[in-house]
């Protein structure tokens, strides 16, 4: 069942390596064969429905990592913007620069709004095989519904 262009639910997810707010590398394909993963991409750090899902993921972040699931958020914010976001709001997950080459990885997944040059309010979840398992499309100011999510992370963790 296609999901956006290029992309099918089923199929493998676009691997990626970026650094998060430590600077750290972080690559999805690492977590293949060991966890499930959900990849949330956001529009800016700071802004105000952006910060409050994040900070709704902080607050449930034990439901979010276990030991068969992960999350990631990406946005094309730089790594020093995300530290401080990050900072800011308590945030102790994975923060995802894709600022450069700036949305490579956010239009690899087709969500990358070429006008703005944020990445849209988009979610997919990976099982452990490496596979696009699900995906949500919100509009910008438009938060996510993170019991959803927790449900289709768990699922895909739970498949293998």
């Amino acid at each position: 069942m296609p999901d956006r262009p290029g992309l099918s639910l089923g199929g493998p997810a676009p691997d990626f390596t970026l650094r998060d707010q430590f600077g750290q590398d972080v690559t999805l394909s690492s977590f293949r064969g060991r966890k499930a993963v959900a990849i949330l991409f956001y529009p800016y750090a700071f802004s105000g429905v952006c910060a409050g899902e994040m900070a709704g993921i902080r607050d449930r972040l034990d439901e979010f990592l276990t030991f068969d699931t992960e999350v990631v958020a990406v946005s094309c914010d730089s790594v020093f913007a995300l530290r401080a976001f990050a900072d800011t709001e308590g945030l102790n997950f994975p923060l995802l620069s894709d600022f450069w080459p700036h949305g490579e990885v956010a239009r690899a997944y087709d969500v990358l709004d070429e006008i703005s040059g944020s990445a849209r309010r988009s979610s997919y979840v990976v099982d452990r095989a490496g596979n696009l398992r699900w995906s949500v499309h919100n509009a910008m100011p438009e938060g996510r519904d993170l019991d959803e999510h927790l449900r289709q992370l768990a699922a895909a963790a739970a498949a293998g």
